[in-house]
């Protein structure tokens, strides 16, 4: 098929749930797309932080190539050694001490939401706390404006755009949200009748928020005083996004447990639910699973993906990196930008106006973003991005501002 013949069979095929521009990708290399006329395209996307390493990295390519001829799936009923690695290589580099594996951001957010239930009801049994009249209340949650986590129930539930969560309700029940960066309002949410606060240490599709410092602190002290758990949300921000391997390490705040996905395998789907011990010893055989979670082949990518993305250097330059991009477009003489913000290589460009007339025209020109709501350029190329691809792009930008 060609191109056309591609969208319109898109059209005909597939549920409408995307608006796709009128592209057809073929192939890319390092931070570079190209689509089937052979139009080359700057890639600041990275598939939605996905593509950490940039497309058809060399050394992702030959462990996925050579463990795919070995050996692809089992299950979760068997061992296999590149799942234990990758959970391994995770414990030792965080806080956690087990982890649970899946196959997106939205079901490791809901996996932490069944965990920290059970833990929860775990924790009061035969307290006071138990009897018919709390049966429905010992399993709030605590979410925040602003605030995503994923498009399934339960994660869709503690998601605060209303437009997402209204066509599909009723959702699950007892979810309170906060205001973002709020101590105050989260302290008024958060009770001992609440399991667990979820938060993103940087929101992602909420605008490109970073989480002031003292409020994790304070909801860090707000869980522990009401017996709550703490969920950092990083499947955006996390895994060298920012410039540390994990957000959270920017604030010393540390959480009971933490979500993962988007960049963790180089673009092949795996989500990571990493637990302290407490939290983990709530859980028991049958509670939770997934049939294709933690296969060899996703983990053989993930082990590539994090050996590389861990390393100091990596993460050194990435925060250089990122504090260039910030700079460049700070630069930018533009009546219509009025903040630039972000950690590392997610930044967002606040605009006046709505920013779908710049993605399209950035494009046009040959360079990839997106959007972070309605009036929020998103900026989050690969992590392997240099100095002179970042020029280009933000020259771009500037030509298309001008326009």
């Amino acid at each position: 098929m060609n191109a056309n013949d591609i969208i319109q069979a898109e059209k005909q095929y597939i549920v409408q749930t995307y608006i796709r521009p009128e592209v057809v990708f073929t192939h890319g290399q390092g931070a570079y797309l190209y689509d089937s006329e052979g139009k080359q395209y700057l890639d600041f996307t990275s598939g939605i932080a996905v593509t950490a390493l940039g497309h058809s990295d060399a050394g992702w390519v030959t462990a996925v190539s050579q463990q795919a001829a070995q050996l692809t799936h089992v299950s979760n009923l068997y061992h296999t050694a590149p799942h234990v690695e990758l959970a391994q290589s995770l414990v030792e580099h965080s806080f956690a001490d087990k982890a649970f594996f899946c196959n997106s951001g939205a079901e490791a957010n809901e996996a932490a939401i069944k965990f920290a239930r059970k833990w929860k009801r775990l924790k009061i049994k035969d307290s006071r706390l138990e009897n018919a009249n709390h049966q429905s209340s010992i399993i709030n949650l605590v979410a925040f404006s602003g605030g995503f986590h994923g498009r399934t129930v339960g994660a869709l539930s503690v998601t605060w755009k209303e437009k997402y969560r209204a066509p599909f309700a009723p959702l699950m029940p007892g979810v309170t949200f906060a205001e973002y960066n709020n101590l105050e309002a989260a302290q008024a949410a958060i009770d001992d009748m609440t399991c667990a606060v979820i938060v993103e240490p940087v929101q992602g599709e909420g605008g490109i928020h970073p989480a002031a410092p003292e409020f994790l602190q304070g909801l860090r002290a707000l869980c522990d005083e009401h017996g709550a758990l703490l969920i950092f949300d990083e499947v955006q921000c996390g895994l060298g996004r920012t410039g540390h391997l994990w957000a959270h390490e920017a604030y010393g705040v540390f959480p009971d447990i933490m979500t993962l996905a988007k960049p963790l395998a180089g673009g092949l789907p795996i989500g990571a639910t990493l637990v302290t011990d407490k939290v983990a010893a709530a859980m028991k055989p049958g509670d939770h699973g997934s049939t294709f979670a933690a296969g060899p082949l996703v983990c053989t990518a993930a082990n590539h993906v994090f050996s590389r993305v861990s390393r100091p250097d990596f993460l050194a330059q990435v925060q250089e990196n990122g504090a260039y991009l910030k700079h460049r477009l700070e630069r930018l003489e533009a009546a219509q930008i009025t903040a630039v913000r972000g950690s590392g290589l997610l930044v967002g460009v606040e605009m006046t106006e709505s920013v779908k007339p710049l993605i399209a025209a950035a494009r046009d020109k040959g360079l990839l973003v997106i959007n972070a709501g309605t009036n929020v350029l998103r900026l989050a190329p690969p992590l392997i991005i240099t100095k002179e691809q970042i020029d280009t792009a933000v020259h771009i930008l500037e030509v298309c501002l001008k326009d």
